[in-house]
């Protein structure tokens, strides 16, 4: 039997528009499995990056329910949501993100900080993560000193700094090059694969949604398709 990590049940949401309201999500429902790859495909516009940002704690939903290892989202105060964010889901996005006058190493260690560790174990961990990511000898570069692939691989290792269950990656390959874009595919099924951890993939790219272990497809604010998917 499956066991999920996270639930999404019937989500709405809608943003005003002009003298109205345009409905983004109209009652979205999908589930992620611990220790799985998901592919979350549909066209731009679709509503995928509302939905990862509701399950992800940086938008609310109008209604339906999120529930993560079992706990409603929907009943969190800000600071249980705060800690959600920082300790329990990284954040990978189209853009890295990372601060421009810091290093890779101290782009990596700073969520660990801001979550309470030590500098000495930050470090650590991010130097672990850094070599596993192939980056160890780019630490002390800045990000305009780093192609776009390796720009990435930092914004993972920084979403996997504090050892979240969950990684939701929001069009992560969008600015790569389809070479780039495969690698970083691997590396998604590398992490999931050998850690255990959980990740959630949004792209409009349909070629990417055979990628992983379960795709679902986003069209006009309703999940209209999913499937698991067989690997050699």
């Amino acid at each position: 039997m499956s066991e999920f990590i996270l639930s999404v049940k019937n989500i709405m949401k809608r943003f005003p528009w002009g003298e109205g309201y345009l409905e983004v999500l109209k009652g979205a429902s999908l589930e992620i499995e611990s220790g799985k790859l998901t592919i979350l495909s549909g066209p731009s516009g679709s509503g995928k990056s509302t939905l990862l940002y509701i399950i992800g704690g940086l938008e609310r939903a109008e209604s339906g329910e999120v529930t993560f290892q079992g706990e409603l989202l929907n009943s969190y105060n800000d600071n249980k949501l705060d800690d959600y964010r920082n300790r329990r889901i990284g954040f990978v996005f189209q853009m890295h993100y990372l601060l421009p006058d810091f290093t890779a190493l101290e782009n990596v260690t700073m969520p660990a900080l801001i979550g309470g560790e030590s500098y000495a174990a930050a470090r650590d961990r991010a130097l672990s993560l850094l070599s596993d990511l192939s980056l160890l000898e780019r630490r002390d570069h800045y990000p305009n000193q780093l192609s776009g692939g390796e720009q990435q691989r930092v914004a993972i290792a920084r979403a996997l700094v504090n050892s979240p269950q969950l990684i939701l990656a929001d069009e992560p390959t969008g600015d790569l090059d389809r070479e780039n874009a495969g690698l970083l595919l691997k590396l998604f099924r590398k992490l999931v694969d050998h850690t255990g951890v959980s990740i959630l993939v949004a792209t409009h790219d349909a070629e990417l949604a055979g990628k992983g272990d379960i795709a679902y497809n986003l069209y006009d604010g309703r999940i209209i398709c999913s499937k698991g998917l067989a690997h050699d």
